[in-house]
């Protein structure tokens, strides 16, 4: 049964976002920068927009309130949105801001900004609109939106407010304050005299930041974005560290509106603080791995696809999704490693050969087993762990970056999907019983064996195990 998901209020400052991505191979002549070959140009939602379409994906309601103008960046906007979050337009007093980003093989080199259009004044739609939302979000990018709705929202305090530099504080009694750990220093240093966060470790600086906003904010709580690391969630005193499961090396851009539209989302739908920071801390992880802002496909429309929305991909027990993963791999060149087996009973063969499979590439998807196949396979008693606890315990291996479950006796059918450039198994078998080696040569793929450790095997263990129970 699906989940009646809470209608959500963002209010901000949109932006228009452009990447143009290309290759690189020579510099110029007259300046040793490199001369790019355009291959794409993408146009998306930014800033607060961007935080309203992730809600939305997200298969909920959702209202922006934004400021928009009659040029054609605003023109443009509005395409974007279409169809996808209801925009209620505040005036504003030039061209709607765009940022450009010049990207090769997935990395940017140079951003261009244009558009110094500022939200001029309210309007009553918007007022009342924010008067009558069941939860609000407030995406603050400096540019006039939140402080024209100050005195309204200070009525009705939102569920979260992600602060930029540029814009004002939060309004008080606001129950989750978002800020960057370089925006946290900034804040803190600015509203304290004795430059809370300058000294001890860097969680330790965190920490006493963190608490400080708390107090001169007169925020319920803080969380301070930490990058791969997660967030530090802090109500004024002892902080929670809410870690990543996994780093990434993805695109980070929207990585902080990811992370702020799921807080909000979960927030509404009625979870706890600390849940709903979980929540954003592995949906923003989950993000970053799949290209950050520019792995999202343009034109998206809730509802239009079957793939679990961010929200759910952050519940601990959620699939995993290594499509992403692919993806960004495949985007920049890289090598996509594939390895597959049971994994019912972990042990140190097991971890040594995922460790040399990963060395041989950019990334490596598991593919495993479902406990029906694993049945079908070794009988009935196994597999001795269900499926979510081994999915569990490779994902958190630091060599694993995806796991994919497949339910028949063999992983042809999921390999065909994923089409990987190496596939592995151990060393104990032949290359006769290796039957995914002429499906892999359909694609230019190619498997290989790997040495396991002597003498570790399953099996092995649970005859040792099940004689030492006697």
């Amino acid at each position: 049964m699906s989940r009646v998901k809470a209608p959500l209020l963002v209010v901000g400052d949109a932006l228009l976002d452009r990447d143009l991505t290309g290759t690189a191979d020579r510099l110029t002549p007259d300046a040793p920068v490199p001369v790019v070959t355009e291959r794409a140009h993408r146009m998306r939602p930014g800033g607060a927009a961007l935080a309203a379409c992730l809600a939305a994906e997200d298969g909920r309601d959702v209202t922006l309130i934004t400021g928009v103008g009659d040029d054609p960046a605003s023109e443009e906007l509005r395409r974007l949105l279409d169809g996808r979050v209801k925009v209620i337009g505040l005036p504003l007093t030039g061209a709607l801001p765009e940022k450009t980003r010049v990207l090769v093989q997935g990395h940017p080199v140079v951003r261009l900004d244009r558009g110094d259009g500022n939200v001029r004044e309210a309007t009553d739609e918007a007022r009342e609109a924010v008067r009558s939302a069941p939860a609000l979000l407030v995406s603050d990018y400096g540019r006039g939106a939140a402080d024209a709705l100050r005195d309204v929202l200070a009525e009705r305090p939102p569920a979260v407010w992600d602060p930029h530099p540029r814009g004002g504080p939060p309004v008080p009694g606001t129950r989750l304050v978002t800020p960057a750990r370089a925006e946290a220093r900034m804040f803190a240093t600015a509203a304290m005299d004795d430059a809370t966060g300058s000294s001890g470790s860097d969680l330790r600086a965190a920490a006493r930041e963190a608490a400080a906003l708390v107090r001169h904010w007169g925020a319920a709580s803080v969380a301070v974005t930490l990058g791969a690391r997660g967030a530090l969630l802090s109500y004024g005193d002892h902080p929670l560290l809410v870690p990543a499961a996994a780093a990434h090396d993805g695109d980070p851009c929207g990585a902080g509106d990811r992370f702020s539209a799921t807080a909000a989302g979960l927030l509404a739908d009625g979870a706890l603080v600390g849940e709903a920071v979980e929540g954003a801390v592995i949906a923003a992880s989950q993000f970053v791995a799949g290209g950050g802002a520019g792995g999202m496909t343009a034109g998206a429309r809730p509802g239009g696809d079957s793939r679990p929305s961010a929200e759910d991909r952050a519940r601990p027990d959620a699939p995993p999704q290594p499509h992403s993963v692919i993806a960004r791999v495949r985007a920049s060149g890289g090598t996509v490693v594939a390895a597959g087996g049971c994994f019912d009973l972990l042990h140190a063969g097991h971890v040594g050969l995922l460790q040399a499979a990963r060395r041989i590439g950019n990334c490596l998807v598991v593919c495993i087993n479902s406990d029906a196949s694993v049945r079908r396979r070794k009988g009935e008693g196994r597999p001795v762990n269900p499926l979510a606890d081994r999915v569990r315990v490779l994902r958190a291996l630091e060599c694993v970056d995806a796991v994919a479950v497949f339910d028949e006796d063999t992983p042809e059918r999921l390999l065909a999907e994923l089409r990987p450039d190496v596939w592995v198994k151990g060393g104990d078998y032949s290359g006769a019983e290796l039957p995914e080696a002429a499906l892999l040569e359909l694609w230019g793929g190619q498997a290989v064996l790997l040495p396991y450790l002597d003498g570790r095997s399953s099996t092995a263990l649970m005859a040792r195990a099940a004689k030492g129970a006697r």
